[in-house]
């Protein structure tokens, strides 16, 4: 079979046989093609979703931040009051388990707080410089006389 015959029937408006065959449609990152029954044609880059997600991270690293000191704080001294436990040693191994897991947590959100507003960031300039490049290139509303 030629290359145009297969794609016209894969493709071409050719839909497998049954009773709800759709002909194939093309969409964009899961939005339906523009058109009858489609999604919206305007394509749009927005920062602000981006900034918001690194603001989010920006508080939880400020917030296990503030865990880790009080988890600190809560276990000053439980060393000499449990002296002589056998729990002492599992106080002890917890503790730094949980210290390693906030200190990773923290330092994810710190890495991604910056990721995240510099996506953002870029994605704005490209939004800002597409518009600059379509307004060069239109040609100028026509004027009324009179």
């Amino acid at each position: 079979m030629a290359l145009n015959a297969a794609w016209d029937e894969l493709f071409g408006g050719s839909a497998p046989p049954g009773p709800s065959a759709q002909p194939a449609a093309m969409t964009l990152a899961g939005v339906p093609a523009a058109g009858p029954g489609g999604g919206d044609a305007n394509l749009k880059a927005d920062e602000s979703p981006w900034h918001e997600a690194g603001n989010t991270a920006g508080e939880l690293r400020t917030s296990t931040t503030t865990s880790l000191t009080d988890l600190d704080t809560a276990n000053e001294g439980y060393a000499a009051g449990t002296a002589g436990f056998d729990s002492s040693g599992a106080l002890t191994e917890i503790l730094g388990t949980w210290k390693a897991r906030l200190t990773a947590v923290r330092d994810e959100c710190g890495r991604l707080e910056g990721a995240l507003k510099s996506t953002g960031r870029d994605f704005g300039e490209r939004e800002d410089a597409t518009r600059r490049k379509i307004a060069a290139g239109a040609p100028a509303p026509a004027q009324k006389e009179g």
